[in-house]
């Protein structure tokens, strides 16, 4: 039997052991939890396959939150990831692709843009999302997705464990992380199949969701088709093979981290006694001014705030405090927020002023009656609310948005288009908006004359891609006689808008900064209506002249002798518009950051190539097929 000092030796050298496996576990880059203790770097382990391994391609594109194309084409549009390859390995703009509806940081630094939310995670990078089906549920081993134009915008895929064409779905949906990362730029526009090292989940799944940056690009991102490989049976893994283990292990542990902590706590060893009574604990925290410990605690993210408020009754009360919501993005957290994690912050909300809750809650995560029950008591001061994306909603949601917010400035709809045209005659009672994002949605004509009829101090109007509105020169017309201090109006792929429409609209909203008539096909230079428009419009900063062949160089002559300020101009696919005009407007327009000439026969690559050395300030863009 051992001597009775052996026991203790044991267990400091138990205790050592424990540590360096925990160190260890922190610090592999691709390490996975094992028994809840032990770390196995990705080097050190790979799956045995029983099964062959499934290739697939997406069966159907389930949900997206935005893409170039038209709602009623295939040119362009998310619908193309369906299936096989329809361009790879060729590179360059393709209308077979996907495309999302905006690249790079122009649309941010538009006067149009929403400001951005505090509190956002630093590792929440994403602007756009598209979730695709397969048709067999695999455990994946890994993802490719071919990218045929600017590649790089990727930054997370994630798996879901419910099967999107069955009709049992499992009591908690989970998405699961296969990889993320950062936005990167690649250096060259050439098409590439990207396959990350994904990691390994413990359920079977055919419903990916690709979530996309591409503030860093320098034109629009095309994908092509993603493929994904997986066994029908969950892999095997081989044993796990002990790591050696060094004294260098034991630098930063979590047990000297306490120890100084405990040490802040306390005031450590060699304290002086002066007689005064002892600090309650807390390192004279408690001592600080109250508005000072808020400034500190506003830098922390959401869940940080509420992870901080279970330490001690004093940060409860401060985490708790409902001048720290006065903001509150829970975008970040769409794959796990409910109809309690609201509930749970329902207290807390009381002055909330801007909401985003833009992509949450589908597939059941959250519910109308969970939604109304947050907007009730929360509402009353709202000013902003995002709701991109959140299928969730129903008319009673806007109902109750229009009696319990009515002080509402902005509010965005955009991809709801799973809401019922009558549900949107509701926003007509928020006559406070000044800015209405109703992009990819089902309004229909009479809701929108009714909320432009009531909602006059409107600053920004969003209806690209609305294709249920039968008349936008009616539409055109009530915007020029109600809405006289509009800012900015996007009409992108409105198909029936006329010159005359366009006439009355820049004549009677002359403080328009930013428009867009991106493939509006009814309008034609010959009526001389962007000539009238640039006279009617001097503040003009953006304007997007997209696909129409009709721009001549008497338009561009036009809008360098009245738009000094202009940033953005997109004449893309003009067959009219000769090299001396694009330099005369140049010259005129010292502003100017961002000219699209892409597919403008007159203008080949040399010239553009001339005009960039001449303006290097100006991003001149021409998109190439090969």
């Amino acid at each position: 039997m051992p001597s009775g000092p052996v026991f203790p030796m044991l267990t400091l050298l138990s205790m050592f052991y424990y540590i360096c496996l925990r160190r260890r576990s922190r610090s592999g880059t691709r390490g996975e939890a094992l028994n809840s203790r032990r770390a196995v770097e990705s080097g050190q382990r790979t799956a045995l396959p029983v099964s062959p391994e499934v290739e697939q391609y997406a069966k159907e594109v389930l949900d997206f939150s935005s893409h170039y194309g038209s709602e009623n084409s295939m040119s362009y549009t998310m619908w193309n990831l369906a299936g096989v390859p329809n361009v790879y390995p060729s590179s360059g703009d393709f209308t077979q692709t996907a495309v999302f509806r905006a690249y790079g940081t122009w649309w941010e630094q538009c006067a149009s843009a929403p400001p951005r939310f505090r509190r956002t995670p630093r590792g929440f990078h994403s602007q756009d999302y598209i979730e695709l089906a397969f048709e067999e549920p695999v455990y994946p081993m890994a993802v490719e997705v071919l990218e045929t134009y600017y590649p790089g915008a990727i930054v997370q895929i994630q798996a879901c464990n419910l099967n999107p064409f069955s009709q049992n779905t499992p009591a908690d949906v989970r998405w699961e992380v296969l990889w993320s990362a950062e936005p990167t730029k690649v250096l060259t526009p050439q098409a590439r199949q990207f396959s990350p090292a994904i990691r390994q989940i413990s359920f079977p799944t055919n419903l990916l969701r690709l979530e996309i940056n591409s503030s860093l690009q320098q034109y629009y991102t095309e994908l092509d088709a993603v493929i994904l490989r997986g066994l029908r049976e969950r892999p095997i893994l081989p044993l796990y093979k002990m790591p050696v283990i060094g004294v260098g292990d034991l630098s930063d542990s979590d047990e000297e981290l306490a120890d100084m902590a405990a040490a802040f706590r306390h005031g450590g060893d060699d304290e002086v006694d002066d007689g005064k009574p002892p600090n309650a604990g807390n390192g004279h925290f408690d001592r600080l001014p109250y508005e000072l410990i808020q400034l500190i605690l506003s830098h922390l993210t959401l869940r940080d705030l509420c992870r901080l408020a279970q330490s001690c009754k004093l940060l409860h009360q401060h985490c708790c405090d409902p001048l720290q919501y006065t903001q509150l993005s829970l975008q970040p957290y769409w794959a796990r927020l409910s109809d309690a994690s609201l509930g749970h912050l329902q207290s807390r909300c009381s002055l909330l002023q801007r909401l985003n809750l833009s992509w949450t809650g589908n597939r059941g995560a959250l519910t109308p009656s969970g939604f109304t029950s947050f907007m009730k008591a929360c509402g009353p001061s709202l000013v902003s609310l995002e709701l991109s994306c959140c299928h969730f909603l129903t008319e009673a949601c806007l109902e109750v948005i229009s009696q319990t917010c009515p002080g509402l400035q902005e509010l965005n709809l955009s991809s709801c288009d799973r809401l019922h045209p009558q549900a949107f005659t509701h926003i007509s009672k928020l006559t406070r908006l000044r800015r209405l994002v109703l992009y990819r949605t089902k309004i229909e004509q009479t809701a929108i004359l009714n909320i432009l009829t009531f909602c006059t101090e409107l600053r920004h109007l969003n209806l690209g891609s609305c294709v249920r509105i039968e008349d936008y020169d009616v539409v055109a017309s009530m915007l020029s006689s109600r809405c006289y201090s509009l800012r900015s109006v996007d009409l992108w792929r409105c198909r029936n808008l006329t010159d005359r429409g366009l006439a009355e609209l820049v004549s009677g909203c002359r403080m328009l900064e930013e428009l867009d008539l991106g493939w509006c096909p009814t309008l034609q230079s010959s009526s001389g209506c962007f000539q009238h428009l640039a006279r009617k419009l001097p503040r003009l900063r953006k304007l997007f002249l997209t696909a129409n062949r009709t721009v001549c160089d008497a338009d561009l002559e036009e809008l360098a002798a009245n738009c000094p300020s202009l940033q953005h101009l997109d004449i893309l696919g003009t067959r009219m518009v000769s090299p001396q005009a694009l330099k005369k407007l140049l010259q005129s327009c010292p502003k100017l950051l961002l000219l699209d000439v892409s597919f403008c026969s007159q203008l080949d690559n040399r010239i553009v190539q001339e005009l960039s050395a001449l303006f290097p300030k100006v991003a001149i863009k021409k998109s190439f097929t090969q």
